[in-house]
């Protein structure tokens, strides 16, 4: 539902710095739930306001170390388990779709081009990520590896899609 529950996740795994979570969003949640280092840090702030995280190390130039409590844990367990709510669909490149006869045949084609090649470009980038070092073993790297599963297929079936649809225009 939310950057808070990624952020509790992966301090559930272990304690992390800002930083440190930055990068792991960058290796492994980015596909899932992208957040940039604004939105971040001021989550990890709201956390520890709530006392849903707390800072288990300051090191130098304000390096905080952040730890999930117990409370944290709770609320995250709670998320875990409550039914996900159907979050509306959008896309922008099927509305497209529908208004393709506005176009010409060329036009149409090379929207329909562009689709398939953005999604081979997210399987490309998503198979670098999951042929990076797996030098750690445990939940996080087991249910990451799935999560990238499904974005992998993801990509496959949109480039697949887009090659069938313009097929379809004749």
């Amino acid at each position: 539902m939310s950057l808070r529950h990624a952020l509790l996740g992966l301090l559930a795994d272990r304690p992390a710095s800002g930083y440190d979570l930055l990068k792991l969003f960058d290796t492994s949640l980015a596909h899932v739930w992208p957040a940039t280092q604004s939105q971040l840090y001021g989550e990890l702030n709201r956390l520890a306001a709530a006392g849903l995280v707390g800072v288990s190390a300051e090191g130098p130039r304000r390096r905080k170390e952040y730890t999930v409590t117990e409370r944290g844990l709770r609320e995250l367990r709670a998320w875990l388990v409550t039914p996900t709510r159907r979050q509306p669909r959008r896309s922008e490149p099927l509305l497209k779709v529908f208004f393709l006869d506005l176009a010409t045949d060329e036009q149409a084609r090379a929207v329909l081009a562009e689709r398939a090649e953005r999604a081979a470009a997210d399987h490309r980038r998503l198979t670098e990520l999951g042929t990076g070092p797996a030098d750690e073993a445990g939940p996080l790297t087991v249910n990451g590896r799935i999560a990238l599963e499904y974005g992998l297929r993801r990509a496959e079936m949109e480039r697949d899609w887009a090659h069938w649809a313009a097929e379809q225009l004749g």
